[in-house]
């Protein structure tokens, strides 16, 4: 478990002429270099629910994910480092059809098969009931004893993981910003915020749905709210402002971002410095929860729709 003994991740300070017209400071905390395939919220996740395993004498995980998932791949190769076999139940019964044409053509998949997870594909129909008591009593018979870790990795572990992300060089920053898939991120860095700062979470997602479900994991009083305007029409959807945001933003400050999660927030970041939503003088962190690896899985879609568009 060595590896998950420290992480250091340096606050990245960006340059750009809307910055400096409405004097505001903007700094990224790039959790994205701790590693290339458990970088950012993963790592911090994983930490202490694989130590939990391993505490508990389990020496399987199962997980679920979508074909695409950051959280199967993290999830396999920090299990493999911990000596923790990995099971991934996948959403998708038909990539299971051709395993091997399903590799080829999935770079997350593919990593996460090296990184020694077995797979289990099934209908989105039974994917819906993952968490029911009958399905899981059905893993147990096929898979034997396992620690469960649920889609996303959200968990209560998850979040006291999350709450390192945070450390006392941060609280010069007023508002914190961060994307929000499953939300259990956002929760643990809004129980390390000081009473200070403004912690604004960018959910992927349409709607307000997620707001209750980060309420049962805070602990804290710090000041926090969902943005929802910049999900670009839900999960994986996308535009070419979008793209182009994100390419522009690389070549500017050699900071990559994913068009799924990272890219949206900070889209929305800078549309609302535009719009002068933050105060004069405002210094924001903005913490890149990594995700990279899915840039490659997300351009061969891009290819597929013949739509001309690359993330660089």
């Amino acid at each position: 478990m060595s590896f998950f003994d420290s992480a250091n991740v340096i606050n990245q300070q960006v340059k750009a002429s809307i910055l400096s017209e409405k004097n505001i400071q903007l700094f990224v905390k790039r959790e994205d270099a701790i590693h290339s395939d458990i970088s950012g919220n993963k790592y911090r996740k994983l930490k202490y629910n694989l130590k939990a395993a391993k505490d508990e004498g389990f020496t399987k995980i199962i997980t679920f994910g979508g074909a695409f998932s950051n959280h199967i791949l993290a999830t396999a190769v920090a299990g493999n480092l911990a000596g923790l076999q990995t099971v991934g139940i996948i959403r998708g019964e038909e990539l299971g059809e051709n395993i091997k044409e399903t590799l080829s053509l999935n770079p997350t998949l593919k990593n996460a098969y090296d990184g020694g997870m077995k797979f289990e594909f099934i209908s989105r129909k039974d994917y819906r009931e993952k968490m029911n008591s009958v399905f899981l009593e059905k893993l147990a018979k096929k898979h034997g004893a396992f620690y469960l870790l649920p889609e996303g990795g959200t968990n209560k572990l998850a979040v006291k993981g999350c709450e390192e992300i945070l450390t006392e060089q941060d609280t010069e920053f007023d508002y914190i910003c961060c994307c929000v898939g499953t939300g259990g991120t956002l929760a643990g860095i809004i129980n390390s915020a000081k009473n200070h700062q403004k912690v604004l979470g960018f959910p992927a997602l349409k709607g307000d749905f997620l707001r209750e479900e980060i309420s049962g994991f805070v602990e804290n009083s710090a000041q926090w709210n969902l943005i929802t305007d910049y999900h670009f029409g839900g999960y994986a959807k996308y535009t070419e402002e979008l793209i182009r945001f994100i390419n522009d933003f690389k070549r500017e400050t050699s900071i990559p971002l994913d068009p799924i999660y990272t890219g949206k927030m900070m889209f929305g970041v800078f549309d609302m410095i535009k719009k002068n939503q933050f105060p004069e003088s405002t210094k924001i962190l903005a913490v890149h929860t990594g995700g990279l690896q899915g840039i490659e899985g997300f351009n061969e879609v891009l290819k597929k729709k013949k739509t001309g568009l690359k993330v660089v």
